[in-house]
């Protein structure tokens, strides 16, 4: 990776659940006042709470360019929901969604639904694979000129434009078409957390961007080797793939001492990555990792989001945004043009589509 490549942040913006809007709006509109590329919020089954992507429906209207990706658990729901979901948060936000695949593996919320038992961990992330295909199929199934809207002929749509996806996979079979039309990215942005076996192997293949754990920029960088190894693999341009190591923040306390570890503070958490620190260490951090072709990015996640998004933004975003290390202002106005990737083009469509 070139030392010049750009650096692409994110963060997420979830905590204790809140049923205040004010709150996700707030804490979207500062992450949009540093630039960042995009703002996630976690959710889960095994948790209450309101819905992450209804939530983010709410917040896309007061916000004007940051990218906006909720968790979608592929487990126990439907795929032709899932993407007609994703695609509304799409054109409510004007090209600013994505979603961050996840699957759920507990016994407690399968019996939530009645309909199936718990599966491996392998098995669930193969069918989040297959969601990520058929969602993929289903927002190509409109060609982006497929509506008419005459109404002097009452033709709403051209149905020459309008494709079956029948999709056949080993967990659920898909006809389509969609029921909403293609959304302004043509593909809302796909995450997914590649850190462990079988969920590289569905990042790899269907992810526009790929989080991963690490604690040093050796373990980081082969992990994106690999990602973009096996991306290669599968037909795919890994220059299209985006790899940015998650890492936990508290910045509660400037001048408290580091916890044991890595050199600029990271130490292993239960749960992956994790930082204790002061704002200009956490920027020396990111520059150091970057610069040494680690990773494409960061997704930071605030232990208190109120207080650590606040620092992050004002202090070191602020400081990459002075050494010309991060952008000051957004060059376009989608989640893609954030992360530099193309708009696809339609499979259905005669050579391929507008892209």
């Amino acid at each position: 990776m070139s030392a010049t490549a750009p650096l692409h942040l994110a963060a997420e913006i979830g905590g204790p659940p809140r049923y205040d809007p004010g709150h996700y709006t707030g804490l979207a509109r500062l992450a949009e006042h540093g630039a960042l590329d995009f703002v996630t919020l976690g959710d889960s089954f095994a948790r209450p709470g309101p819905d992450a992507l209804a939530v983010l429906s709410r917040v896309a209207p007061t916000t004007g360019r940051i990218g906006l990706v909720p968790t979608v658990t592929t487990t126990h729901t439907e795929p032709f929901h899932v993407s007609s979901a994703v695609a509304t948060l799409d054109w409510v936000s004007r090209g600013r969604a994505g979603w961050y695949v996840d699957v759920s593996t507990t016994g407690a919320e399968a019996r939530l639904f009645g309909r199936r038992p718990a599966a491996p961990a392998d098995e669930l992330w193969r069918e989040a694979g297959e969601s990520a295909d058929v969602a993929a199929r289903l927002w190509d199934s409109w060609e982006d000129d497929a509506e008419i809207r005459d109404v002097a002929t009452g033709r709403f749509i051209d149905r020459d434009k309008l494709h079956y996806v029948d999709f056949e996979g080993a967990a659920f079979s898909v006809r389509g078409p969609a029921i909403v039309p293609r959304p302004p990215q043509g593909h809302p942005v796909t995450v997914v957390d590649g850190t462990s076996g079988p969920a590289r192997e569905t990042a790899a293949r269907h992810a526009d961007v790929v989080l991963v754990r690490a604690t040093a920029p050796e373990q980081a960088a082969a992990a994106r080797t690999d990602l973009r190894r096996r991306a290669a693999a599968y037909g795919r341009d890994p220059d299209t793939l985006r790899v940015l190591v998650a890492l936990t923040v508290d910045l509660g306390d400037a001048e408290t001492a580091r916890e044991p570890g890595l050199e600029s503070g990271p130490s292993l958490a239960a749960d992956g990555s994790y930082y204790r620190g002061g704002p200009v260490d956490l920027a020396e951090l990111i520059t150091r990792w970057h610069r040494g072709g680690a990773a494409d990015g960061f997704h930071l996640t605030p232990i208190t989001p109120g207080r650590d998004l606040e620092r992050i933004v004002n202090g070191t975003v602020a400081l990459l945004q002075h050494r010309s290390l991060f952008r000051t202002f957004y060059p376009g106005g989608t989640l893609r043009e954030h992360l530099g990737l193309a708009r696809p083009a339609n499979r259905y469509a005669p050579e391929g589509g507008r892209a």
